[in-house]
């Protein structure tokens, strides 16, 4: 009754992925699926996915994305060296550009029930969508991009993404829940890998400024809910 599973799919084949889907939550109970932010370097947000989203959609599945080696990102050439740059710029950066596509070309406004959480604290997105919203208020050539969609790209975070509380930092934390609000946010751990000083649930209790329905919410409340458990 606390552990739920999450399938895993082929996504290089869109239609197979979607018939994946299916199997699994209608078949084996699974509540959704983890995924990448990209396939043998296509965005998700090509046209050749809207089949599985729209069977994501339909199932009211809860996909998780999570970082997978890509080029431009997590296999930059500039992010090798000292300091683990792949993972600890390159993750975030892929999260940031898968979310910010499917915004920009309009799978959430095709699909306005889905339901994604982006790891990593969702990467860079929320700390910045305030640039996007600038760019959607402008004319010209950039402020172009935005004409089609239902709304700036910040107020999605009201109706289709997640993220999860992997920032490490209390005034971070507190940051994300100003910016997109305790509803939207899932409890996160990297356990048992290689930030192993990380308290996952100590990082939530040690806001000050959080009270306990918060901490609730975050810790487990917005998961239970999302998953129906």
């Amino acid at each position: 009754d606390r552990f739920v599973g999450m399938a895993t799919l082929a996504l290089q084949h869109p239609d197979l992925a979607a018939e994946q889907l299916e199997y699994g939550m209608r078949r084996l109970g699974l509540k959704g699926a983890a995924i990448g932010g990209s396939v043998e370097g296509q965005e998700l947000a090509d046209r050749r996915y809207d089949v599985f989203w729209a069977k994501a959609q339909e199932l009211d599945a809860m996909l998780f994305m999570h970082p997978q080696p890509a080029p431009g990102t997590t296999q930059n050439a500039r992010l090798q060296g000292r300091g683990g740059l792949g993972n600890t710029i390159g993750n975030p950066l892929e999260t940031t550009v898968f979310l910010s596509h499917l915004i920009f070309e309009g799978t959430f406004d095709r699909f306005p029930r889905l339901r994604i959480c982006g790891a990593h604290a969702g990467g860079y997105l929320p700390s910045y969508t305030g640039r996007s919203d600038a760019l959607c208020g402008r004319g010209g050539a950039f402020g172009s991009d935005c004409r089609a969609l239902n709304r700036k790209p910040s107020e999605y975070f009201k109706t289709n993404l997640y993220i999860d509380s992997m920032i490490f930092q209390e005034e971070g934390l507190r940051h994300l829940v100003a910016q997109v609000g305790a509803d939207r946010i899932f409890y996160g751990t990297d356990y048992p890998f290689d930030m192993l000083e990380h308290d996952p649930i100590g990082h939530i209790n040690s806001v000050e400024t959080f009270d306990d329905a918060t901490r609730a919410a975050l810790a487990g409340g917005n998961a239970k809910k999302m998953l129906g458990l």
